[in-house]
């Protein structure tokens, strides 16, 4: 998991630093409409929902339809959310929301330091608490949470709750959004297993373990050096022997494809990138928050659709296959 740091930058302003991985982005402000970052929010409904990214944001004006007014924090997906500047009317968002939405997990800390400040007893709903995820031995956890489609399951039903808690009449409406979505995301579970039948045991690299969750549900294994996805997360410098190891699985054609982080980038990500592409093994791109014009659903629509064919592509070449 990233460490990312937090300071606040003026008291006046109280405006809040995020620096994390990868390269900064602009400032978003939730201020009713677009910010400098795209942060926006949607009109109409009497519960108010703030959410840290347009990834929940979105799936929470889904479930609530007209129900809510949805403020998403970070919406620009040229933004990297690691390093993100908060505005003050963030923390007036936050203090007149009736529900907030977190990932959690350290990504996006700067929220529990606004809401210390906002004085609002609204409920949270973290979403790396949800998913029931933790640590294992030896390992940080992946925050990523929103690529696991059973944690978004969980997560819809946390919504689901507290939207009917919110407002008991709208209860039945709330239920039948999130039973639809749900059908959703057992579709795209199905796709899954289709791969994993197809392509379980096939090797991956990765720049960043961003979409993890949504490789390993489709039985591949990550065989990237874990320095170098550290590295590149903590926007340090990968040593020479490491990189060099990440470099051999794509020459050597260990993997069957590079899963590549599209919001942060630097000299030796894109040396990797050209090692893939020099040798014929897909690249497929990964964001963490939504591309223009795009909702969740068919966001993670296309995230599949790419994978399917770079799994394809990359058997037919002879890369990575089980057991290589």
């Amino acid at each position: 998991m990233t460490r990312r740091g937090l300071s606040v930058v003026g008291a006046a302003m109280l405006a809040v630093v995020l620096v994390g991985c990868g390269a900064s982005g602009g400032s978003g402000e939730a201020n009713g409409g677009a910010g400098a970052s795209g942060t926006q929010a949607s009109t109409g409904g009497s519960i108010r929902i703030v959410a840290s990214t347009d990834v929940y944001g979105d799936v929470a004006q889904r479930i609530a339809g007209g129900a809510a007014e949805v403020t998403s924090l970070i919406t620009d997906p040229a933004q990297d959310p690691h390093s993100f500047e908060a505005s003050p009317q963030a923390l007036v968002a936050l203090s007149k929301a009736d529900i907030v939405i977190e990932n959690g997990g350290g990504y996006d800390d700067f929220v529990d330091s606004l809401l210390k400040t906002a004085g609002t007893d609204a409920p949270v709903l973290n979403v790396v608490d949800i998913s029931g995820f933790a640590p294992q031995q030896g390992d940080d956890l992946n925050e990523h949470v929103w690529y696991d489609f059973p944690t978004m399951a969980r997560f819809v039903d946390a919504l689901t709750a507290a939207l009917s808690k919110a407002d008991p009449s709208g209860a039945g409406g709330f239920a039948a959004n999130a039973t639809a979505f749900k059908a959703d995301l057992s579709r795209m579970e199905g796709e899954q297993a289709k791969m994993k039948a197809a392509h379980g045991g096939a090797g991956v690299a990765v720049t960043e373990p961003v979409p993890l969750y949504l490789l390993t549900a489709a039985g591949l294994i990550n065989r990237t050096p874990p320095e170098f996805s550290e590295a590149i997360e903590e926007d340090t410098d990968v040593a020479p022997a490491v990189l060099q190891q990440t470099l051999n699985l794509l020459r050597d054609k260990q993997v069957v494809l590079l899963a590549y982080n599209e919001q942060t980038s630097g000299p030796q990500t894109e040396q990797v990138q050209e090692a893939a592409r020099s040798n014929n093994i897909p690249v497929v791109g990964f964001t963490e928050t939504l591309p223009a014009g795009k909702d969740y659903v068919s966001w993670m629509n296309d995230n599949m659709t790419a994978l399917a064919a770079a799994l394809d592509t990359g058997a037919s070449a002879g890369s990575g296959t089980a057991g290589s």
